[in-house]
């Protein structure tokens, strides 16, 4: 098991302070059209696990506090009436206006939009089956309107954090992808311990696809 890991809190909370008002900022402006950096010919299957970098503060916050891995989000393609989509639990992506931090589902080419993700990377668990099983775990958090954990509780699964919903799904399918959380951070009001993208990512069951 990693060590449990200390961050700053003088560091981190500049970094966050730095990412949710840029968030703020970025959420007011017209959206552009939307470009994809999803590669036209990867195929998607129900359980992929799919990572993204994106170029704002709060992916720069993440990736300041995740030294150990290369991406800052991460989501689970689910079968949605037979369209490929992504299910992933993110801040500051509101749909519409007075849109709560929540569990989402999107195209895989928004997930991956420009506007979003400068780099990504698909990932297959190493049974199809325990990845369906996953996806549909995933998206009964979703159906549920599941909201988004600001406070990074792993104990509590009424609401989820990015990584959580992964972790959390698998486990649903009969699969542990990684042992208990180990990043222990001090927020202002909030001691958390957590997972992220790293730990998911470095998991032997996960297979590399596709990196873009």
């Amino acid at each position: 098991m990693k060590a449990i890991r200390r961050v700053k809190l003088l560091h981190l909370c500049a970094c966050l302070a730095a990412a949710f008002g840029l968030v703020a900022v970025s959420c007011s402006r017209e959206e552009a059209a939307e470009r994809t950096i999803l590669p036209e010919d990867v195929s998607l299957m129900t359980g992929d696990v799919v990572f993204r970098l994106g170029g704002g503060a709060m992916s720069y916050a993440v990736a300041y506090m995740d030294r150990d891995g290369a991406y800052s989000h991460v989501g689970i393609v689910v079968d949605s009436a037979g369209r490929k989509m992504v299910v992933h639990a993110v801040p500051g992506e509101p749909d519409f206006n007075g849109d709560p931090d929540r569990v989402k589902m999107d195209t895989p080419e928004h997930f991956f939009s420009a506007m979003n993700a400068n780099a990504g990377e698909i990932c297959r668990p190493e049974n199809p089956e325990i990845g369906e099983r996953a996806a549909a775990a995933a998206m009964a958090y979703y159906r549920r309107g599941a909201l988004f954990d600001h406070r990074y509780n792993a104990d509590d699964t009424t609401e989820v954090y990015c990584t959580e919903l992964i972790v959390r799904a698998f486990e649903k399918a009969g699969h542990s992808l990684v042992g208990p959380p180990t990043h222990e951070f001090e927020l202002p009001g909030v001691h958390t311990v957590c997972w992220l993208p790293s730990d998911i990512y470095h998991s032997s069951y996960l297979k590399r696809i596709s990196i873009f």
